[in-house]
């Protein structure tokens, strides 16, 4: 942040205290009045709990999504108990803000950045950061850099990644796209992880944290958790926490792995607060400021300014019945720079992870790549292909060996190529090496070819 950010800031520090009270709560929406000319869309406002007790205290974090008439309309962070009519709301004068450092790696925190890991109050760092941050101007933007070594053979050789790369992983559910994300924290070139855990099942947070990303991924990591029985506003506001930190350590240099899951909660907390304020429902629900959001997030992530690091990104999606063509993946995919599809065919017979490597591409191929290596992807692409065109044919027992060269080939190559995609959790596979068994496979020799 420059001088004049921080100038701006302090000109924005009012020791006025506003306060109104609350005229209804339906459903989810708590109506407040008396404020409506001092509060905007995004302030933060604190509800005063009743009492029915001495015991009984708290106040409930509320924001401001919307405004009717005169009154402003506030939906909470919090379960909504002990709110009525009267209730004393006060306005929060401090844009929302969080104060990070390396410190945090290791660490798990909440929407807020409050941790959740019982070890303790984390050390609040010197320089501010917005939760909602802008993405940098275009014309500052550095371009995406070399190649990134994420440690898992299929996306090294066939969906090569590279640093500021933002990619989708399109799944259903039970597809293994957890384990995959865990592989990329634990074996990818990142310096730091920091891993968005947005509308998961709670017993799965720490199923996570401890099976699948263990000790080593977590060290070099912080986790933002909110889990699918907090509020719309807390699992939104996961995200742009998640964004807010590896924006942090991409300032700082730093080349960040960042890893949401999902986006598609997201974009479901997103309708769910759209809904409840009166936004007209389009394409299965979804209201347009989800379609506005998605962008403003993911945007966020790919290369710094120039001279600072960078965030590549890995976002999955939920494909509702597999359909890859929903509202949520169309945008998500036409906004990234590449998607992996991960098929639940390939995962019921057993072939780990569960990449359709046929459907799936990565946009910073093949101007990443030598001419050998762009060779050798195509070869195995195209070996792929032809037996996917002749797989029917050749399960019935239709194609007689001999038929076609290329098919031929195509059926001797198959096994050795399924046996290459798949990947044990705890098998790290370099980026060198990923080539070098993909050219000893296709009997490519001596590899790496002279230039």
């Amino acid at each position: 942040m420059t001088l004049q950010s921080y100038l701006d800031m302090l000109h924005d520090v009012s020791t006025t205290r506003f306060t109104g009270s609350v005229d209804a709560v339906r459903g989810l929406v708590i109506t407040c009045k008396g404020l409506s000319s001092v509060l905007k869309i995004g302030d933060r406002c604190m509800i005063e709990r009743r009492k029915h007790s001495p015991e009984d205290s708290g106040m409930l974090h509320a924001e401001v999504v919307g405004f009717h008439n005169e009154t402003a309309l506030l939906m909470p962070f919090d379960p909504i108990d002990g709110i009525g009519p009267g209730s004393k709301v006060v306005v929060q004068q401090a844009a929302p803000m969080v104060h990070p450092t390396h410190a945090w790696l290791g660490r798990v925190v909440n929407a807020f950045g409050e941790p959740l890991d019982g070890k303790g109050p984390l050390p609040k760092g010197a320089m501010p950061c917005p939760i909602r941050g802008c993405p940098p101007p275009a014309h500052l933007r550095d371009r995406v850099g070399g190649k990134m070594d994420m440690g898992v053979r299929a996306i090294n050789t066939f969906l090569t990644t590279c640093k500021g790369q933002r990619l989708g992983i399109f799944a259903g559910s039970g597809v293994g796209k957890s384990i995959l994300m865990s592989m990329l924290a634990r074996y990818s070139q990142a310096s730091v992880n920091v891993i968005g855990l947005i509308g998961e099942r709670g017993r799965e947070v720490q199923e996570f944290i401890e099976d699948d990303l263990g000790e080593e991924g977590l060290a070099r990591s912080v986790v933002v958790v909110a889990t699918s029985s907090e509020s719309a506003l807390m699992r939104r506001e996961a995200a742009y926490m998640t964004m807010a930190l590896a924006e942090y350590f991409s300032n700082a240099s730093e080349h960040v792995l960042c890893l949401m899951d999902s986006v598609t909660r997201f974009a479901m907390a997103q309708r769910e607060i759209g809904l409840s304020v009166g936004e007209p429902p389009t394409t299965k629900g979804y209201t347009p400021t989800v379609f506005s959001e998605l962008p403003r997030l993911l945007e966020r992530a790919g290369p710094g300014r120039k001279g600072t690091g960078s965030i590549t990104g890995y976002f999955t999606v939920l494909v509702e019945g597999d359909d890859t063509n929903e509202p949520i993946s169309d945008t998500v995919r036409g906004i990234l720079d590449g998607h992996i599809i991960m098929d639940r065919k390939i995962a019921e017979r057993g072939r780990y992870p569960a990449i359709n490597i046929l459907r799936s591409v990565s946009r910073t191929m093949p101007d990443c790549n030598i001419a050998s290596e762009n060779a050798l992807v195509t070869m195995a692409r195209g070996l792929l292909s032809t037996y996917e065109d002749m797989a029917e044919m050749i399960r019935l027992g239709a194609y007689r060996k001999g038929t076609d060269a290329d098919v031929d080939r195509a059926i001797h190559y198959f096994q050795p190529l399924e046996k290459f995609l798949a990947q044990d959790r705890r098998d790290h596979t370099n980026i060198e090496q990923s080539y070098a068994k993909l050219a000893d496979l296709l009997g490519i020799k001596p590899w790496p070819l002279p230039h």
